[in-house]
């Protein structure tokens, strides 16, 4: 439902940088932990019926776009390497052809490590992907059975492999820690591999069981939180020895190869999201306005309503306290923190109003305040959420 509330106004100087996702839904297996709107295949993907009703989705939006550039393009899903070159080519084509690209932006085609899908890579490339993002998760057979993934550590070296022969100079490692019966020593085994493979970039993250998950209603027995702790400031070590620089929680790169389409959600950036289930946020600098919107969930229900104009699911208009915690909520996330003249550039509400939550958070030593910048201290990354949670108006943090 549309949220028609008496709402304060934003102002711009200018409107957010903006990116477009675009999501692909079906995966071979359901995994266990994903909480992603993703829907295992148990019949042929309708791929031409779904590229008609992204270009449909794509073409329906276009007037919440005029005049914007796009700084980059994600893929996700889902596994998007499902579907073939030649959908993924015509997609392009017409994101081309419809919005204003940033010359050589950034487009990632997120793909796991399938036989199938690596002899695509370099057909993928000819399409214009530029930058794989390889859902590996582990290289250790035992614990990639236990998150019920479907393939083992030798595909996984492979698609790697594979991307640098296809001539990915820019790939990203997608690597878990916390999992079913790890350590920290088979944690760290696992950073080694992947970057002996030569990625790009590498994500690191905690393995958590969420809600809606086979894993939530059947919990895996997990490591207890100290041990989690030191594989996390292991990992950060270890890359941190190497080549690879922590620009935000979970994300690691090599110098210039930060992923720009996340970089822009964690800045406040503005997206527009097409596919089904796939979240929008657009900030309108004629209206004063930041709305967030979200299609239908179902791919059979988006492709029938997609057609129409009608993908949307609904749509909510942000107030000050919506933009104030949203913004710290992604902000925070940076290793760097962030230039406090941000705040008021993408949220487009005065600094002052962060004022004393800062204040407060500086005098805890959770956050650290220099040169008009803003980040989270040790301590305060390893209880973010609780930092996170001081900007929730008292209504929010009261339900």
């Amino acid at each position: 439902m549309l949220n028609t509330a008496p709402q304060k106004a934003f102002y711009f100087n200018a409107p957010p940088p903006l990116t477009l996702y675009i999501h692909i839904p079906w995966c071979v297996r359901k995994c266990p932990y994903c909480d992603f709107n993703s829907h295992a295949a148990r019949e042929t993907i309708p791929e031409t019926s779904y590229l008609n009703a992204l270009l449909s989705d794509l073409d329906h939006e276009l007037p919440r776009l005029r005049g914007r550039q796009v700084e980059a393009v994600f893929i996700g899903g889902g596994t998007p390497s499902l579907f073939s070159p030649e959908a993924i080519d015509q997609l392009l084509t017409s994101v081309r052809t419809q919005l204003m690209l940033r010359p050589n932006l950034e487009i990632t085609l997120e793909a796991n490590p399938g036989k199938a899908e690596r002899r695509r890579f370099s057909e993928f490339r000819a399409a214009g992907i530029n930058r794989l993002s390889i859902g590996v998760q582990s290289f250790d057979d035992d614990c990639l059975q236990r998150i019920g993934r479907i393939h083992g550590a030798h595909e996984a070296i492979g698609a790697a492999e594979d991307a640098h022969a296809a001539g990915f100079e820019n790939f990203n490692i997608d690597l878990m820690f916390g999992l079913p019966g790890q350590d920290v020593e088979a944690s760290l085994k696992d950073l080694c591999t992947a970057v002996s493979l030569k990625p790009a970039h590498i994500s690191f993250y905690q393995l958590t069981v969420e809600p809606n998950t086979f894993f939530y209603s059947r919990p895996p027995i997990l490591p207890n939180d100290d041990l989690i702790w030191e594989m996390q400031i292991g990992g950060q070590g270890f890359l941190a020895s190497g080549s690879y620089t922590q620009y935000e929680v979970s994300a690691y790169a090599q110098a210039g190869r930060h992923c720009e389409h996340n970089l822009n959600y964690w800045r406040f950036g503005d997206y527009l999201g097409i596919g089904a289930g796939a979240h929008s946020k657009l900030s309108c600098t004629t209206m004063h306005t930041i709305s967030r919107h979200w299609n239908r969930r179902q791919p059979r229900q988006y492709m029938d309503c997609a057609r129409s104009g009608r993908a949307a699911a609904g749509q909510r208009i942000l107030d000050a306290d919506d933009a104030q915690f949203e913004f710290m909520l992604n902000a925070l996330r940076l290793t760097d923190g962030f230039a406090l003249r941000l705040f008021a550039e993408r949220a487009g509400l005065p600094e002052l109003m962060l004022e004393p939550r800062l204040i407060e958070l500086v005098q805890r030593e959770l956050l650290w305040r220099s040169n008009g910048r803003i980040g989270p201290t040790l301590l305060g990354r390893r209880f973010l959420d609780d930092v996170i949670g001081v900007f929730l108006t008292r209504d929010e943090r009261d339900n």
